[in-house]
């Protein structure tokens, strides 16, 4: 079942039933399997007799990277395959996706598409939606409660979210089943101009930074996020509410880029994690999967500014301020920080996995962050330095979890705490945070994993 406030008309347009299919524009939600959007658009298809097309624009992507486009370009290939098994046609092609749509959905009965939240996805929407002459529904696939249904305004901090998403969670959980396709697609005669089966080439083929290579810490697709979250449901799920902050025990589900790339629904996990039933483990696996990555969703929502130093409540910015000219233990520019060369080997090692395997623990995510802004010549520049690196080698960088993360390093959703030399009020995080669990193991696991990927380039 798709629950009707998961669903919104941006364009009020008649469905032309002469048209030669039902258009869905696959952004956000790149999979095959527990797609509203795709399952809608099937619905649509089978009630007028007509085909499905499915379309993606690959076009540049504010900061995004051959590692990252490598992991997405691998994961297409993948939907391509599923889609093209389920009698789903499928192209793709060099173009900013909304004139590509655009393009499509003049030969389009309607259009579907899913939904994204950074402020290019909602501008490409927009465009789209403009004298489109066409319906255009949007499906929202990526968030287990809208955001708009969650709440009407800016959180401050997740203990406000929290009682919100509670009440109305449960309506929205329902597993999206596959419907048959009444009519297949196999005779639209409709080319891509990407080649999927030659994804090193098409990578070079792109305007892109190529600096930042491909990892294969992580197989991408829907497939492999599947069996990795199969795997902790196993493993680490049990483990999770004692675990989780240390980075060693492997406690982690891993999902972070899979729901970037939306390679796997958030619906699809938090049942499955119900389903599995490990007490207080799921329960606090589901706290952060859901009202943690939705307060996500709800900053840059309501937060124009998103993405920007301003962005951070008044009270932290202020306290900073009165805090600019302390002396730092160190400052490191930001070519010493994204070379690692700095005299704390904790954060070395931290770093060295991010810009490796494209990840890092969340604990060491939040002591990498908080060093930053310790070692920077300004509070302003260290939000610029984090966010840049965040977004650069991260594989889950550059989405709302991204911006807000960063942002908390500073001040958001949190509150104020006794100050602090540089820090102010702003919550500080030093050596003592790295007691609660085994640094010496994280690094034996951190070279091992660099090791790994050397081996693989090899």
């Amino acid at each position: 079942m798709i629950h009707s406030e998961c669903l919104q008309v941006l364009c009020d347009a008649p469905v032309r039933p002469d048209g030669r299919y039902v258009l869905y524009w696959m952004q956000q939600s790149q999979r095959a399997e527990f797609n509203p959007a795709l399952e809608l658009a099937i619905e649509f298809a089978n009630s007028l007799d007509l085909p499905v097309l499915v379309a993606f624009g690959l076009t540049a992507f504010p900061e995004a990277n051959a590692r990252h486009y490598d992991f997405m370009l691998r994961g297409l290939a993948e939907v391509r395959a599923r889609l093209t098994k389920r009698g789903v046609a499928f192209v793709i092609r060099k173009q900013p996706p909304h004139e590509l749509v655009r393009g499509l959905a003049s030969d389009a009965a309607l259009v579907v598409c899913d939904r994204g939240y950074l402020r290019i996805q909602r501008a490409w929407r927009e465009a789209l939606a403009k004298d489109l002459g066409r319906r255009l529904i949007q499906v929202e696939g990526d968030a287990v409660v809208p955001v708009e249904v969650a709440s009407d305004r800016h959180e401050t901090a997740a203990r406000t979210l929290r009682p919100k998403l509670q009440r109305l969670w449960d309506d929205f959980l329902n597993a999206v089943e596959p419907r048959p396709l009444h009519r297949r697609a196999d005779g639209l005669a409709i080319a891509s101009d990407v080649d999927l089966g030659d994804v090193p080439r098409l990578l070079h083929s792109l305007k892109i930074d190529q600096a930042v290579g491909p990892v294969r810490r992580f197989a991408p697709g829907e497939g492999a996020a599947r069996s990795l979250l199969a795997r902790f449901l196993d493993d680490g799920l049990e483990r999770y509410a004692r675990d989780r902050s240390r980075p060693e025990a492997g406690a982690a589900s891993l999902m972070s880029p899979y729901l970037h790339f939306g390679q796997i629904s958030p619906v699809e996990i938090v049942l499955a994690v119900r389903r599995a039933s490990r007490g207080e483990g799921s329960k606090a696996y589901v706290e952060e999967l859901v009202v943690r990555r939705e307060l996500a969703f709800n900053h840059v929502h309501f937060a124009p500014n998103y993405d920007r130093y301003t962005a951070l409540p008044s009270w932290a910015r202020q306290s900073l301020a009165a805090h600019r000219d302390d002396p730092r233990p160190a400052i490191y520019t930001a070519e010493q920080l994204e070379a690692a060369d700095t005299h704390d080997p904790h954060w070395n090692t931290a770093m060295r996995e991010m810009r490796t395997t494209g990840y890092m623990h969340n604990v060491m995510r939040m002591y990498w962050g908080k060093k930053i802004l310790q070692w920077s010549p300004s509070p302003e520049a260290a939000f610029e330095t984090a966010l840049a690196l965040n977004n650069r080698w991260f594989l889950d960088g550059r989405d709302a979890n991204s911006f807000t993360n960063v942002g908390w390093l500073f001040g958001l959703h949190d509150r104020p705490w006794p100050n602090q030399p540089v820090f102010g009020a702003v919550r500080a995080m030093g050596q003592n945070s790295l007691r609660k669990f085994d640094t010496a193991a994280y690094a034996r696991q951190v070279e091992a994993l660099v090791a790994a990927e050397s081996a693989r380039a090899a």
